[in-house]
């Protein structure tokens, strides 16, 4: 599970300005958002650069 959706609300980014700036479709990241689909960690790295935080920020801890 990731926080991609949470941290977008949180700094008023819509999903396709975040997949344009990914190079990827919106339908592909809008299923990272809806955690339908997981990012590769590479993405999950560059998801985290372009929001300007931590990878671990996006993730879900398991408790």
């Amino acid at each position: 599970m990731n926080r991609i959706k949470e941290v977008l609300e949180e700094k008023g980014i819509k999903q396709i300005w975040l997949a344009e700036q990914l190079g990827k479709s919106y339908n592909m990241v809008n299923s990272y958002v809806q955690n339908r689909r997981q990012p590769s960690i590479e993405c999950l790295y560059e998801i985290a650069e372009i929001l300007n935080i931590s990878v671990k920020e996006l993730l879900v801890e398991h408790e």
